[in-house]
């Protein structure tokens, strides 16, 4: 670890170098690749990436009352039940906001008038290059769910301040749920 100052770090130095580069597996998703690198300690070696085919997208509603709505589902990759705020994907090409208004009216019924993107984040940037928005939604209006074939979810009306404590208590793990759930509640406090 180097001692320079903040002052004279250079954020857009890449230590790293790629000699190739060769995708080793691909579906509708994601793709995956492994590169052939030299690290920045100028060792030869292997890297490999999860590149995602579309932006990861969650939403915060809150009503006037102070209540959020989760999304309770099975995972299949880490095979455990897990409570989350409405997410989805959206294409890479699509604007996120549009998409993410379509995730929460699939995923709860609910639409919204005001929208606020309150957080961009990256989800397991060691492996994977995905990028994550998080959406605060509020002045809510309710209708029928319309989920995937894909899904089988529970959805839950609960106080945010509950959902915060899930979160502390690690009732909540999924990082896009646990920085969203977070920052709303911090903007909303001010």
């Amino acid at each position: 670890m180097s001692n320079n100052s903040l002052s004279t770090l250079d954020e857009t130095h890449n230590p790293w170098q790629t000699h190739s580069s060769e995708v080793k597996y691909e579906n509708p998703w994601i793709k995956v690749r492994e590169d052939q690198i030299t690290n920045p300690a100028g060792n030869p070696g292997l890297y490999g990436v999860v590149s995602m085919k579309n932006k990861a997208l969650g939403i915060v509603p809150v009503d006037e009352e102070g209540n959020t709505w989760l999304v309770g589902q099975y995972r299949y990759a880490l095979n455990e039940y897990s409570w989350e705020i409405p997410m989805g994907g959206g294409p890479v090409e699509l604007d996120i906001l549009e998409s993410a208004q379509r995730e929460l009216r699939e995923e709860t019924g609910i639409t919204a008038r005001r929208w606020t993107n309150i957080a961009r984040l990256h989800t397991s940037n060691s492996v994977t290059d995905e990028e994550g928005f998080v959406f605060l939604a509020q002045d809510l209006e309710f209708g029928a769910e319309e989920p995937e074939d894909t899904e089988d979810l529970h959805v839950w009306k609960l106080p945010l301040a509950e959902a915060i404590e899930m979160v502390m208590n690690n009732r909540i793990t999924d990082a896009i749920s646990v920085a969203g759930l977070l920052k709303a509640a911090h903007i909303l406090a001010k």
